[in-house]
């Protein structure tokens, strides 16, 4: 059995292994796979991973031997699962991997808006706290978490962990999401409609799935129902903001602060809006990305074709 991987360096770019997959079959790992070169690779392939390769209907049309295809990532838009599903071949992602990973960057994004730790740490080797009269000083107003509100956006798993770690700040949490567990809901905690959470929030995060109805979710219009002074932040999906509206809404001050951990296209193009916005930081789509969390994905991944092999299919997104 050949199994390709099309783009596995961003997985491990050399400090995790890939021998586990040997075990099923000839395996073939490129670093990445460009668009001319993908029919090509997987030709003869039965199983296919990708990140963020596309594959499309002409390719499964131009690949028949395929009946597996790994999506290395939560998020499987790359893949046409239609397509796949009408020829029988399961697509299986990667659902639970950077809960824990991504929840403690939320964290670390809002600690960079409220204290500005590196901007400081810059001062202080330029010499400014020396030539202080004081000493302390601050270039950039420091913020106190506890008792604010945080209204995420997209209450599953990474969502909950964000809220933890907002609640361990002492924050309260408003919670908007389509399915609701009710369970959850606490002093601290509580779901609410979309407009409240707008309305309420200090801070709001999003961790929902890029689907029609949530594309353009943060907008000039929902912008404009949010509090005043107000940050954003997404480690979710680029397009679930409006960036030109963002960047408007950040150089007008209605939006105090804003940080990114992805934008509408990736790698980001130098005609983003938000590269010039006042008050935002942007970082290259690496919440997911410490190694502990990327070996549990390959762990998952792996174990994802040994079901398949076994006949159980696990985490199957065109049933």
């Amino acid at each position: 059995m050949k199994i390709v991987v099309l783009d596995g360096y961003t997985l491990n770019p050399g400090d995790l292994s890939w021998d586990a997959f040997k075990k099923y079959g000839e395996l073939t790992v490129y670093d990445r796979t460009p668009a001319d070169k993908i029919t090509e690779r997987i030709s003869d392939a039965e199983i296919v991973y990708t990140n963020k390769t596309p594959l499309s209907k002409e390719v499964f049309d131009a690949c028949p031997g395929i009946n597996f295809v790994g999506v290395l990532a939560t998020g499987y838009n790359i893949v046409d699962t239609e397509a796949a599903k009408a020829k029988g071949i399961p697509v299986c992602n990667i659902p639970t991997y950077g809960t824990s990973a991504v929840g403690q960057f939320v964290m670390a994004l809002l600690l960079e808006m409220c204290h500005h730790v590196w901007a400081h740490s810059e001062f202080v080797k330029q010499g400014k706290w020396e030539i202080s009269p004081d000493f302390c000083f601050w270039n950039y107003p420091l913020i106190e978490l506890a008792g604010k509100t945080m209204g995420i956006i997209g209450f599953g798993r990474i969502g909950q962990a964000a809220a933890k770690a907002a609640q361990g700040f002492g924050m309260n949490v408003l919670a908007f999401d389509e399915y609701q567990n009710k369970d959850l809901e606490s002093d601290t905690l509580k779901y609410t409609s979309l407009d409240e959470l707008l309305e309420k929030s200090d801070v709001i995060s999003l961790h929902c799935p890029l689907f029609p109805s949530t594309q353009g979710i943060i907008n000039k219009d929902t912008i404009a129902k949010m509090k005043n002074g107000v940050k954003i932040i997404n480690t979710s999906r680029g397009p679930l903001i409006n960036e030109q509206d963002l960047a408007d809404a950040l150089n007008s001050g209605k939006v105090s602060g804003a940080a990114v951990d992805v934008v509408s296209t990736e790698p980001i193009k130098s005609d983003n809006p938000l590269l010039n916005a006042k008050n935002c930081i942007i970082t290259p789509h690496i919440a997911w990305a410490p190694l502990e969390s990327r070996a549990r994905l390959m762990n998952i991944a792996v174990d994802n074709l040994a079901q398949f092999i076994a006949g159980k299919s696990v985490n199957v997104v065109n049933k």
